[in-house]
């Protein structure tokens, strides 16, 4: 029987779930999500054919978060008595290695190109404002926040960090760096103290990180695959993680488990990713990414209390907010759900912040990874006034309305003293809101969660050690809690993606208000619209959307 040789190619990317839109999915037909690549490592883990795992590290940046799910993938993977080999040209060649070497160090051997380096240079919180342009451009910047930590806002009214945005760059920073340098050390059987001295020594070459003990092996891909070969035998066959996953069953085994008869028990996963807003998910515009969409969630939540066959819920966010009232709206029927007595196990992504720690908050256990970002329980609003900006260009407006506030929310038009205090009155009423909802669900008194609101951004670890996260690990471990809690097997049972229909399906006419929630609602000029804003740095989903200008790099 030839044996498999595993390939983890990382220059293309990794997406957190496929697109929506038909075109997105079109153009990332050939991208692996973080499941594939998670559940195929966990099944060619238990695979006698699996001879082992070669990574080709690089490409487009994954975020500390993805990349302590992957490495978590590879630790179970190597803990079946399988080598993992991860192989690059360069950890970056102008810096930018760090987070990739991160998940390198978490392999059996490391190789790096003779001519490549090992820009290992740290960790960077970055901000960006664009207050100084505003104000050449004649844009005059109207925000309210709440509060100090909410610095998306800063972004347009302050020209550098205010004292407690820096103190949240600097904290978060210090935390991620901590979860890096850690992994790295035991990674490579080295002291804490020695990789902070060779990161601050670094860019590296090849060959000092070679005698740093940084790297096993300098080659280039034919040599790390020469050597391969001569380990497993010239018959080996190298398979992606994410086609070894989509292929179909080779057993007997494969096919009876796949028989729909008799039933599973099944475990629903629901995801909430990008910005959260009332109406259906879609797939985004050309410029902005997808939405999720409070319809499409709320009734794929009571379909999962309805079905009989589902006995859990893993709530899966990577998502930095948005709308306040379809936060809560996603919250409520978590919460109904819970009443059914089903189980929901949220699982942190990447990012699961303000609105997404919203819908986050209720569910029985919250899991995220160390570096997840996470927190910014607090409220933003306001509005750019571009009156003077597009008059410089000759464009004016005039409108004619009825009503004392009819064009509170113009960008013609600067708040009058009587609508700013409306806008605090609001401001107001939805942070102290968010914090009584927050504390009702994670079981602290309100005083005890408003010194952890305030609109700051924790990462996963530190989240957890004030209370806002129960658990840390990724979404293999909040699976596994959703099966334990609901009394399952975890070998024993379906995943199943919720709401999860056909193309034949998604052709037919709705014939219910149900029906039409979990269709995906198509690219509109207002799509277009907020695609715009996105690429612009702007919060166009809602008032619960976390500070959009941290980086970590």
């Amino acid at each position: 029987m030839t044996g498999i040789l595993l390939e983890l190619d990382l220059t293309r990317g990794v997406l957190e779930t496929a697109p929506g839109s038909p075109l997105a999915a079109f153009r990332a037909r050939h991208l692996p999500t973080v499941r594939e690549l998670v559940v195929g490592l966990r099944k060619a883990a238990r695979d006698e054919q699996v001879v082992g795992l070669v990574a080709h590290v690089g490409g487009p940046p994954l975020s500390l978060a993805k990349v302590q799910e992957l490495r978590a993938a590879v630790a179970g993977f190597r803990a079946a008595g399988k080598r993992a080999v991860a192989w690059t040209e360069s950890f970056g060649e102008v810096g930018g290695g760090t987070v990739p070497y991160y998940l390198a160090s978490g392999f059996d051997e490391v190789w790096v190109q003779p001519s490549g380096e090992l820009g290992i240079t740290g960790v960077s919180v970055q901000a960006t404002f664009v207050r100084g342009a505003l104000d050449k451009a004649g844009v005059i910047p109207q925000f309210g926040k709440r509060r100090e930590y909410k610095t998306a806002v800063d972004t347009f009214t302050e020209k550098e960090m205010t004292g407690p945005a820096r103190e949240m760059a600097s904290r978060l920073a210090e935390s991620s760096y901590g979860q890096i340098v850690a992994g790295i050390a035991e990674g490579r059987e080295l002291t804490a103290e020695q990789v902070r001295a060779l990161v601050d020594q670094a860019p590296l070459s090849a060959e000092a990180g070679r005698e740093a003990g940084l790297v096993d092996r300098l080659g280039y891909r034919s040599d790390v695959y020469d050597e391969l070969h001569k380990r497993y035998g010239d018959e080996t066959t190298a398979l992606l993680v994410e086609r070894y996953h989509r292929r179909g069953p080779r057993t007997v085994h494969d096919v009876l488990d796949q028989l729909p008869w008799p039933p599973k028990p099944a475990v629903a996963v629901i995801r909430v990713t990008g910005g959260i807003t009332v109406g259906r998910n879609s797939g985004g515009g050309p410029l902005g990414g997808p939405r999720t969409g409070s319809d499409t969630v709320t009734a794929a939540l009571r379909a999962a209390a309805d079905d009989e066959k589902i006995k859990a819920v893993v709530l899966r966010i990577d998502s930095p907010g948005g709308s306040y009232v379809a936060s809560d709206a996603i919250r409520h029927e978590v919460l109904r759900l819970r009443s059914t007595g089903k189980p929901v196990i949220a699982s942190m992504s990447s990012v699961a912040a303000s609105g997404g720690y919203f819908v986050a908050m209720p569910a029985d256990v919250i899991v995220a990874q160390p570096g997840t970002i996470t927190g910014s329980i607090g409220v933003l609003s306001g509005k750019g006034v571009v009156r003077d900006a597009l008059g410089r260009v000759g464009i004016t407006q005039q409108a004619v309305s009825e009503g004392e506030n009819a064009r509170m929310y113009s960008a013609q038009e600067e708040f009058s003293p009587a609508q700013w205090e409306r806008l605090e009155e609001t401001l107001d009423r939805i942070y102290t809101d968010f914090v009584a909802k927050a504390a009702d669900d994670r079981g602290l008194a309100v005083d005890a969660l408003e010194a952890l609101a305030r609109g700051r951004v924790w990462t996963g670890a530190d989240a957890h050690e004030h209370g806002l996260v129960d658990e840390l690990g990724g979404f293999e471990h909040a699976l596994q809690l959703a099966c334990d809690r609901a009394g399952l097997n975890r070998d024993e049972i379906a995943v199943a993606a919720v709401p999860n229909r056909s193309f034949v399906d998604r052709l037919r006419p709705p014939t219910s208000t149900e029906d039409l929630a979990v269709t995906a609602q198509p690219l509109t000029l207002d799509g277009l619209a907020t695609s715009v804003y996105t690429a612009l740095g702007l919060p166009p989903y809602g008032v619960l959307t976390m500070p959009l200008n941290w980086s970590v790099v």
